[in-house]
């Protein structure tokens, strides 16, 4: 099983040089993957300009969306800002995307939100054959550039719905596992619906699966953990409520057996978000990672 890294939920404007930095030291290893979220109604950075960026100055990992928001963008827009991240990157995008759970962020696309599956389902379908090379809608020319990777970019579906879960084997190459992550009965029931979704559309071998989850080490771990979930969710009570209810990573120990359970899972890849930008984060978590790869 592979480890990733991510970026905390803000990244505020005076982020990019912790952001920057953050890449580059992840970069040189043991990472995989270095993750990114997407929200337009909270302060972060626009993901797929950041990944643009985040290509100029990093050499091997992966750049990946966990999970960026389809329908907030027009398809074939969104089609070409991947191929084309994925162009300069060398190949190296993983677009994790979902239809998104807020209203707020369709409000300010603006956006429909409550077609937005509809919608969803018709941006992978208009997606997947642009990056094929196919003319579509009657256009004069296909949309370039080639991707680097065949077939597109690696897609990643999030959610939990049994729709979201159906299309990892309509239109996908895995999916993209999040808050409950650790709940072992949640997790085995969700790999199961994907794996029937994938062998419902006749997919060979098997989807990639992975995992992404908040974690902080150190003094005040578990103190940052819960402020970055409240100034996430901090409009939606009940979702907070929720969320801070569940096990954290916020101790070696229990990153550790996070990596057991997934690895024993059949997880592809785990990825850990840092809570803080907190200079000695990075290092705390890859001292817990190497001992386990």
């Amino acid at each position: 099983m592979k480890i990733g890294i991510g970026l905390p939920f803000r990244t505020s404007r005076e982020s990019w040089p912790a952001i920057e930095a953050l890449a580059r030291k992840a970069d040189e290893g043991p990472y995989s993957s270095f993750a990114v979220i997407d929200r337009l109604a909270y302060d972060n950075y626009e993901p797929l300009v950041m990944l643009a960026a985040l290509a100029s100055v990093t050499r091997h990992i992966r750049l990946m969306t966990a999970v960026l928001v389809g329908p907030l963008r027009g398809a074939g827009v969104l089609a070409k800002q991947a191929a084309t991240i994925d162009a300069v990157s060398g190949g190296r995008l993983s677009l994790g995307i979902a239809v998104g759970s807020r209203e707020d962020d369709a409000l300010v696309a603006p956006s429909g939100f409550h077609d937005r599956g509809r919608r969803f389902d018709r941006q992978l379908d208009l997606m997947r054959r642009i990056w094929r090379g196919e003319t579509v809608n009657d256009a004069q020319r296909p949309v370039g550039p080639e991707p680097v990777q065949p077939g597109g970019p690696e897609l990643l579906i999030g959610g939990t719905a049994p729709r979201a879960l159906d299309r990892v084997g309509k239109y996908a190459d895995g999916y993209v596992m999040g808050g409950r992550a650790l709940d072992r009965e949640w997790a085995t029931g969700i790999l199961r619906s994907i794996d029937e979704s994938w062998r419902a559309h006749g997919r060979a071998g098997r989807p990639r699966i992975v995992a992404s989850m908040l974690a902080a080490l150190g003094p005040g771990a578990e103190e940052a953990v819960r402020g970055a979930f409240a100034d996430y969710y901090g409009g939606d009570p009940a979702r907070l409520e929720a969320r801070v209810a569940r096990a954290n990573l916020t101790t070696p120990e229990a990153i550790r057996e996070a990596i057991a359970f997934h690895r024993e899972l059949g997880t592809d890849e785990l990825v850990l978000k840092p809570a803080t930008f907190g200079a000695d984060q990075i290092d705390r978590l890859t001292e817990v990672v190497v001992k386990e790869l």
